[in-house]
């Protein structure tokens, strides 16, 4: 079992640092490239540029609930919520 989450290609967890705005400020975010990956494919899904899609998404988090603690940990929790919608549909059509 294993050998599927070791066997896989280091450069899907070699970080990667992107500077974008959020809302007008100048950041910077770390995140592994398979995360990246996701980001990008959500943001492509919406129409969006992905740092479009951060931007957009840190101003919900702050009207929701303030700013948030740990921007990076929202954004690896967004892609297991995008990729856990994704594996639902499928797995309802072969069950079929």
């Amino acid at each position: 079992m294993c050998q599927v989450f070791a066997g896989q290609d280091p450069a899907r967890y070699a970080s990667t640092t992107r500077r974008l705005r959020l809302n007008g400020q100048s950041t910077s975010i770390r995140l592994e490239n398979a995360f990246w990956d996701t980001l990008d494919e959500i943001a492509a899904g919406e129409g969006v540029s992905t740092p479009c899609f951060l931007s957009t998404l840190h101003a919900e988090v702050l009207e929701l609930r303030g700013e948030p603690e740990n921007f990076s940990s929202l954004l690896r929790t967004t892609c297991l919520i995008h990729l856990g919608q994704s594996a639902a549909p499928a797995a309802a059509v072969a069950a079929e």
